[in-house]
């Protein structure tokens, strides 16, 4: 009986070590709260919304470590809709991210899948005081550049401070055409440096525009997105700065997409614009942080649709893992420029919005 219970413990203890090696993790964010959109053709919608702070998502990922710093890695996030129980984008499972690949501690890490963009992450870590969520989304004004499929991405260590990525994705939106490679290509890069108070970064994306017209590729150039952002902290506020230069056709697509959100149709995408972003957080307490941020559009193009955001937003944690917060954001449009107030997820109906919610994330 004694060798027994010896034998169980050391197979046990063995155990343990394997599991360590290797380890599965279910995460995911519940975020839902109260809407209210004005200025719209629509007038004034009242709702239930989803994933307005940080989108709602049940996502697995997992590690296995194969010895001298490499491991293997996957990712497996789904998006859903709280208010109805609904996936995000209908006929599909894991659209938000998933991807497979090797990690290394000294080379870096290479990743193949659905992946975000370089350009988005630098927005979205870098650049947005609201972290691209709540009603002050910097998604309502930048360019639509979020993830892509098809991708492969390298991303290095960092290096006293510094550290660069860069991604190739085939056909970014959807299936690969054997005609042409270049048909819906996407590349993107990213460098950066993080170090105490600071964090700054430049990021660079390329569209592809030809198509497909039967058996022949139409050329019809590329629209490129350039972005540089940075964050300071001065501890009682913490500064964002960003500027971002749209250059070629679809350079500036709205997150709103062709949706005409008001009584008169909204002014095509430019072709030649900026985007510049200032704002700011402070800590309110040890629990509570005020947002802030200012984004201004400059269409250089004949149809001149400039467009300003002014927003405002307040987040409370009750716990490490449970938060409330609201926030309102206002737009001006010149000359139809179309933006709508969104948050996080969606694109919203007018050109001002409120909202209130919760967030849990596990």
């Amino acid at each position: 009986m004694k060798k027994t219970l010896i034998t169980l413990a050391v197979l046990a203890a063995a155990t343990g070590v394997a599991q360590a090696q290797s380890s599965v993790v279910i995460y995911g964010t519940v975020d839902a709260g109260f809407v209210s959109e004005h200025g719209g053709k629509d007038g004034t919608v009242n709702k239930v919304d989803s994933g307005m702070g940080s989108a709602s998502r049940l996502g697995f990922k997992g590690t296995e470590d194969l010895g001298n710093g490499l491991s293997a890695i996957f990712l497996l996030e789904s998006g859903f809709s709280v208010d109805n129980g609904q996936q995000d984008v209908s006929g599909t499972l894991f659209n938000r991210q998933a991807y497979v690949g090797l990690s290394s501690k000294t080379t870096g890490t290479l990743t193949l899948g659905r992946q975000y963009t370089p350009w988005y992450n630098t927005l979205s870590k870098v650049a947005d005081p609201f972290a691209v969520g709540y009603a002050g989304s910097a998604k309502n004004l930048f360019p639509a550049n979020t993830r892509t499929s098809n991708t492969v991405m390298y991303a290095s260590p960092s290096y006293n401070g510094f550290d660069g990525d860069i991604a190739y994705s085939a056909a970014a939106n959807g299936t690969e055409d054997a005609l042409s490679s270049k048909i819906g290509r996407k590349i993107g890069a990213s460098a950066g440096y993080s170090n105490g108070p600071l964090n700054a970064r430049v990021a660079y994306n390329t569209t592809s525009n030809d198509v497909r017209n039967g058996n022949v590729v139409a050329e019809q150039g590329s629209g490129r997105n350039w972005l540089a952002a940075a964050n300071y902290d001065f501890a009682v506020a913490k500064a964002y700065v960003a500027y971002g230069v749209n250059k070629g056709l679809n350079s500036a697509v709205r997150n709103n997409g062709t949706v005409s959100a008001y009584s008169n149709p909204s002014a095509g995408f430019s072709t030649d614009s900026t985007t510049a972003l200032i704002g700011t957080t402070v800590p309110l307490g040890e629990a509570g942080t005020f947002m802030a941020s200012y984004i201004h559009v400059n269409d250089k193009g004949v149809a001149n649709a400039d467009a300003n955001q002014f927003a405002l937003g307040y987040s409370y944690a009750l716990s490490k893992r449970t938060s409330t917060y609201a926030s309102i954001a206002k737009i001006s449009n010149k000359n139809d420029a179309g933006y709508t107030v969104g948050n996080n997820s969606n694109v919203g109906s007018g050109d001002k919005a409120v909202n209130v919610g919760v967030r849990h994330s596990f």
